[in-house]
């Protein structure tokens, strides 16, 4: 039960920072380094989704 919900969160996660991702994409001067920063922990989290559910 308590992957279940570790999953979950970061399902939760991964979305959220998609739509950071698109709102700082939307902006006049978007700042390049936050969209990276976002991106690169979006891809880390990803990567924990692939490896949990792998092993479930």
């Amino acid at each position: 039960m308590a992957m279940t919900a570790h999953v979950d969160s970061l399902k939760s996660k991964h979305a959220d920072l998609d739509l950071k991702i698109a709102d700082e994409e939307r902006r006049p001067h978007p700042d390049e380094a936050t969209i990276h920063a976002l991106k690169k922990l979006k891809l880390r989290i990803k990567d924990e989704l692939a490896v949990l559910e792998k092993t479930h």
